[in-house]
């Protein structure tokens, strides 16, 4: 399931909402990313968040569904905010939940990989010096990279 909304989320309750009343789920892995407030030495009072919708939702099926594809999930999620956010709030919720942990693990660490370079999401950190947009990170880059052609 892919949710982008600019309401904050509890990680508690979808984790009860994914798995309901299922019994075939045996190991559940849940990332949630938040805003800090520092960044590369530079201090953070806000990001906003900007997308354009209708593709980012594609973007992020298609993601999940690749995670699919490779692992034996039982449920997935994945929850991305957007809009202006400050430190300590939430931004990205991702759970994977397979019959067994490995598969758990390894989607989870998948999906929040590929989402860093490939949803289209696009940053605006501000703070004292100014506002400046967040370029790719060569260390997500490099994550996910590791995921092509299968690889992991």
């Amino acid at each position: 399931m892919i949710k982008v909304q600019t309401e904050s989320f509890d990680p508690g309750a979808e984790l009860k909402r994914l798995k309901g009343a299922r019994r075939d789920i045996g190991g559940v892995t849940m990332f949630v990313g938040t805003v800090r407030d520092l960044s590369h030495g530079r201090g953070v009072s806000a990001m906003t968040l900007e997308h354009y919708p209708g593709m980012t939702e594609r973007a992020l099926a298609e993601i999940e569904a690749e995670a699919q594809r490779r692992w034996p999930l039982s449920a997935s999620l994945i929850i991305h905010r957007y809009g202006r956010l400050e430190p300590g709030e939430d931004i990205v919720l991702v759970i994977a939940a397979s019959t067994h942990r490995d598969a758990a693990f390894d989607a989870c660490r998948f999906l929040i990989d590929w989402l860093k370079t490939k949803a289209p999401f696009w940053k605006l950190e501000e703070g004292a010096a100014g506002t400046h947009w967040v370029e790719a990170q060569e260390s997500d880059d490099a994550a996910a990279a590791k995921w092509q052609d299968g690889r992991g």
